[in-house]
């Protein structure tokens, strides 16, 4: 099986880059090893342009912020694609409105591979903002403990290779492996 994990987002926006700083992150921080191939990589805005990588993979974990009613900014969420909680509006950015469409166009043509979603909720989204509001930084925790224990699931076993400081990346994460590397 081969799964993708990947990291969407516009680092020009504050926490909707949240998904490319958090792949590096991982990248940075883990080796992945396991009976499956496992790549990670930075989809940043190309939505529609990723489905001929996507189309590639059996698994597919997208990273991204997301817009849902009535939650505080930083909350994560981690489903199934198939089955979406009711408070996610998909109304949030223009990214994530068209990585939906993209899905799916996917799902239509019988080319989606099985897909899970981590979602942060962002609180700032702001031009040329390389940073994380507290809520969303402070989120980064959790976010990484349930991609690694999902991940386990699938027999992947992440070995740290460094501490990173989530802070710290932050002005280099253009610097991610991106969809146009794979």
């Amino acid at each position: 099986m081969k799964i993708l994990v990947l990291g969407i987002g516009n680092l020009l926006f504050g926490d909707e880059g949240i998904g490319v700083h958090f792949i590096k992150y991982m990248g940075e921080k883990y080796d992945f090893k396991g009976e499956h191939d496992i790549d990670i990589v930075d989809g940043g805005t190309l939505a529609q342009r990723l489905i001929p990588i996507i189309v590639g993979y059996d698994h597919l974990i997208i990273i991204d912020t997301i817009n849902a009613k009535g939650v505080n900014a930083g909350e994560v969420y981690f489903f199934d694609f198939d089955a979406v909680p009711d408070a996610v509006d998909w109304q949030g950015s223009a990214h994530e409105v068209e990585m939906l469409q993209t899905l799916n166009m996917m799902d239509l043509a019988g080319d989606r591979p099985s897909t899970m979603i981590m979602g942060v909720v962002p609180t700032v989204i702001e031009a040329t903002e390389f940073s994380l509001s507290e809520g969303v930084a402070e989120a980064v925790p959790l976010m990484e403990q349930t991609l690694l224990d999902y991940l386990q699931t699938l027999n992947i076993k992440a070995m740290k290779k460094a501490e990173i400081d989530m802070q710290a990346i932050l002005p280099n994460s253009f610097r991610a492996l991106d969809a146009y590397s794979v």
